[in-house]
Parts: C-alpha cells; sequence; structure tokens
C-alpha cells in the first residue's frame, strides 16, 4: 500500500494561534490558567496543556474569581463573557479570526432585520457561541431536509453562515 501524505498538513491558521495565544498565557503568567471548553478539539493537545496544569472547564463557574480564563477558539457568546465580566475574571480571546468573522456576521445581519440561517452542527461549541450572538435572528439547520421544512414569510430578508470547522463536502450537501 501506498501512502501520501498532504503537503501542507497539521491544524488550521486559527488552530494554531490558538495553541500559540496559551502557551503565552502559560509563560506569562504561570499554569494556573483556566480555559472555557477546550482550547482547540484535539486530545492530544488538551492533554499536554492539561499535562502542564491548565485546567479545563465547561461553565464559569467554575472559574475562581479574579483567574484568567482563555476563550477557545471556537468562541463563546456574550453571555458567556458578561457572566466571566461580572465574576471579576481576567479573559482572553484565543477565538480563531474566521470565527470570530462569523459572529460579526451574525450581528450584522441580524441589526439589519436578516433572519440568518447557520448550517452547523447542534452543540457543537462554535455553533452555541456565534447563536449566541443573535438567539432570536438564527435558526440553525444541518441537513436539506431541514431545509425543505424551513418556512419564512414571503419577502423575509434571509441570509446563511456556516460553522467555519465543516468541511465544503458537508456544506455543498445543504447549500445548493
Amino acid at each position: 500500500m501506498k501512502v501520501i501524505l498532504a503537503n501542507p498538513r497539521g491544524f488550521c491558521a486559527g488552530v494554531n494561534m490558538a495553541i500559540e495565544c496559551l502557551e503565552e498565557v502559560i509563560r506569562i503568567f504561570g499554569s494556573n490558567v483556566y480555559v472555557y471548553h477546550e482550547i482547540v478539539h484535539n486530545k492530544y493537545v488538551v492533554n499536554r496543556f492539561t499535562e502542564q496544569g491548565v485546567t479545563f472547564v465547561n461553565t464559569v463557574s467554575e472559574v475562581p474569581e479574579n483567574s484568567i480564563l482563555v476563550f477557545s477558539a471556537h468562541g463563546v457568546s456574550p453571555v458567556i463573557r458578561n457572566e466571566a465580566r461580572e465574576r471579576n475574571i481576567r479573559t482572553i480571546d484565543a477565538t480563531c479570526p474566521l470565527v470570530t468573522k462569523v459572529h460579526t456576521e451574525a450581528i450584522k445581519y441580524a441589526d439589519a432585520g436578516y433572519h440568518i440561517i447557520l448550517i452547523g452542527h447542534e452543540g457543537h461549541d462554535e455553533v452555541i457561541g456565534t447563536m449566541g450572538e443573535a438567539p432570536e435572528s438564527i435558526t440553525l439547520i444541518e441537513t436539506p431536509e431541514e431545509v425543505a421544512a424551513l418556512e419564512f414569510p414571503e419577502g423575509a430578508r434571509l441570509a446563511y453562515l456556516t460553522q467555519t470547522t465543516l468541511s465544503v463536502e458537508e456544506a455543498s450537501r445543504v447549500i445548493r
């Protein structure tokens, strides 16, 4: 069997940026650092940081007041940002710039009166964060069947956004 390795291969720029951000936070503040969810969805990376003393949490309430909390590459909703602020937690944002762009677009379209169709996976950290930017204006769909079931009034202003980690194949099944 012949194995061909893609070149270049490895993490995307957003994942690399988040990893480098957390490494720098550890260098500056030591390992008594918290990360909201996994910094990236890679068990080897998460285990390496856990071994260095980083604590990964699923809720802001798990983080002691006046601590340092890093937001993962997947981004967070405004509710999470506000919760951390209210608890005097210093936050460092390692959100991928492409995810931030999706959040910005969601806000822009919602403010302009559009309803946003978000194509992504329910429960994924990135999707949760994006939906939190304009919860009243976003409908999440995953499949072509869900597209067929959408009902909007005549003349409704619609926009669609996608989870950045969807493959072209996954997105193209829904976008036709």
